[in-house]
Protein backbone atom coordinates (compact mmCIF):
# COMPACT_ATOMS: atom_id res chain seq x y z
CA UNK A 1 0.00 0.00 0.00
CA UNK A 2 1.35 3.41 -0.94
CA UNK A 3 0.88 6.79 0.63
CA UNK A 4 -0.97 9.45 -1.32
CA UNK A 5 1.13 12.49 -2.14
CA UNK A 6 0.78 15.28 -4.70
CA UNK A 7 3.17 15.50 -7.65
CA UNK A 8 4.96 18.43 -5.97
CA UNK A 9 5.31 16.46 -2.75
CA UNK A 10 6.68 13.51 -4.74
CA UNK A 11 9.33 15.78 -6.27
CA UNK A 12 10.26 16.93 -2.77
CA UNK A 13 10.44 13.27 -1.69
CA UNK A 14 12.94 12.69 -4.51
CA UNK A 15 15.13 15.59 -3.35
CA UNK A 16 14.94 14.54 0.31
CA UNK A 17 15.88 10.98 -0.63
CA UNK A 18 18.81 12.22 -2.72
CA UNK A 19 20.00 14.25 0.24
CA UNK A 20 19.46 11.54 2.86
CA UNK A 21 20.61 8.45 0.96
CA UNK A 22 24.20 8.76 2.22
CA UNK A 23 22.94 9.15 5.83
CA UNK A 24 24.07 12.78 5.94
CA UNK A 25 21.80 15.61 4.84
CA UNK A 26 24.36 18.30 4.08
CA UNK A 27 23.47 21.93 4.65
CA UNK A 28 24.30 22.70 1.00
CA UNK A 29 21.76 20.09 -0.10
CA UNK A 30 19.03 21.43 2.17
CA UNK A 31 19.66 25.00 1.01
CA UNK A 32 19.52 23.87 -2.62
CA UNK A 33 16.18 22.10 -2.06
CA UNK A 34 14.74 25.37 -0.73
CA UNK A 35 16.20 27.34 -3.65
CA UNK A 36 14.75 24.94 -6.21
CA UNK A 37 11.32 25.16 -4.62
CA UNK A 38 11.60 28.97 -4.78
CA UNK A 39 12.62 29.19 -8.45
CA UNK A 40 11.14 26.27 -10.38
CA UNK A 41 7.73 26.73 -12.03
CA UNK A 42 6.64 23.22 -11.02
CA UNK A 43 6.54 24.47 -7.40
CA UNK A 44 4.71 27.75 -8.13
CA UNK A 45 1.65 26.86 -6.05
CA UNK A 46 3.48 24.87 -3.36
CA UNK A 47 3.32 26.42 0.10
CA UNK A 48 6.94 26.50 1.24
CA UNK A 49 5.93 26.39 4.89
CA UNK A 50 4.79 22.80 4.17
CA UNK A 51 8.33 21.73 3.26
CA UNK A 52 9.28 20.48 6.72
CA UNK A 53 6.09 18.39 7.07
CA UNK A 54 6.53 16.87 3.59
CA UNK A 55 10.19 16.09 4.34
CA UNK A 56 9.22 14.45 7.64
CA UNK A 57 6.59 12.29 5.89
CA UNK A 58 9.25 11.13 3.44
CA UNK A 59 11.67 10.36 6.29
CA UNK A 60 8.96 8.39 8.12
CA UNK A 61 8.30 6.26 5.04
CA UNK A 62 12.04 5.67 4.52
CA UNK A 63 12.47 4.62 8.15
CA UNK A 64 9.76 1.97 7.91
CA UNK A 65 9.95 -1.61 6.66
CA UNK A 66 10.84 -1.68 2.95
CA UNK A 67 10.99 2.11 3.18
CA UNK A 68 13.02 2.75 0.04
CA UNK A 69 10.77 0.60 -2.14
CA UNK A 70 7.62 2.14 -0.68
CA UNK A 71 8.97 5.66 -1.15
CA UNK A 72 9.92 4.92 -4.77
CA UNK A 73 6.47 3.45 -5.47
CA UNK A 74 4.80 6.42 -3.79
CA UNK A 75 6.80 8.79 -5.97
CA UNK A 76 6.13 6.88 -9.18
CA UNK A 77 2.41 6.64 -8.44
CA UNK A 78 2.17 10.37 -7.70
CA UNK A 79 4.07 11.65 -10.73
CA UNK A 80 2.61 11.90 -14.20
CA UNK A 81 5.02 10.51 -16.79
CA UNK A 82 5.92 13.98 -18.05
CA UNK A 83 7.48 14.75 -14.62
CA UNK A 84 9.71 11.66 -14.49
CA UNK A 85 12.64 13.45 -16.13
CA UNK A 86 12.07 16.43 -13.84
CA UNK A 87 12.24 14.15 -10.80
CA UNK A 88 15.48 12.61 -12.03
CA UNK A 89 16.94 16.05 -12.78
CA UNK A 90 16.09 17.21 -9.25
CA UNK A 91 17.75 14.13 -7.74
CA UNK A 92 20.87 14.75 -9.83
CA UNK A 93 20.88 18.39 -8.77
CA UNK A 94 20.85 17.50 -5.07
CA UNK A 95 23.47 14.77 -5.52
CA UNK A 96 25.77 17.15 -7.42
CA UNK A 97 25.50 20.20 -5.16
CA UNK A 98 28.09 19.03 -2.62
CA UNK A 99 30.60 18.18 -5.39
CA UNK A 100 30.97 14.60 -4.15
CA UNK A 101 28.92 11.73 -5.53
CA UNK A 102 28.83 8.71 -3.24
CA UNK A 103 28.03 5.09 -4.07
CA UNK A 104 24.65 5.29 -2.31
CA UNK A 105 23.72 8.33 -4.37
CA UNK A 106 24.64 6.55 -7.60
CA UNK A 107 22.51 3.61 -6.53
CA UNK A 108 19.52 5.88 -5.87
CA UNK A 109 19.90 7.47 -9.31
CA UNK A 110 19.95 3.97 -10.86
CA UNK A 111 16.79 3.03 -8.94
CA UNK A 112 15.06 6.20 -10.16
CA UNK A 113 16.14 5.56 -13.76
CA UNK A 114 14.78 2.02 -13.57
CA UNK A 115 11.56 2.92 -11.73
CA UNK A 116 10.76 5.68 -14.23
CA UNK A 117 11.98 3.78 -17.29
CA UNK A 118 14.17 6.70 -18.33
CA UNK A 119 16.42 6.69 -21.35
CA UNK A 120 20.13 6.36 -20.49
CA UNK A 121 21.15 9.15 -22.87
CA UNK A 122 18.65 11.57 -21.34
CA UNK A 123 19.92 10.70 -17.86
CA UNK A 124 23.53 11.13 -18.96
CA UNK A 125 22.69 14.57 -20.36
CA UNK A 126 21.01 15.61 -17.10
CA UNK A 127 24.00 14.34 -15.10
CA UNK A 128 26.49 16.12 -17.36
CA UNK A 129 24.52 19.36 -17.13
CA UNK A 130 24.54 19.28 -13.31
CA UNK A 131 28.25 18.47 -13.32
CA UNK A 132 28.92 21.49 -15.54
CA UNK A 133 26.86 23.80 -13.30
CA UNK A 134 28.77 22.89 -10.16
CA UNK A 135 32.26 22.78 -11.68
CA UNK A 136 34.77 25.03 -9.95
CA UNK A 137 37.46 27.00 -11.70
Amino acid sequence: MTNHVSPQEALIFVMVMASAVDNAMAETELVRIGQLIDILPVFDDFEKEDLLEVSQRCAKILAGPEGLDIALETIRDALPEWLHETAYALAVEIVAVDLSVKREELRLLQLLRDRFGLDKLTCAALERSASARYRRS
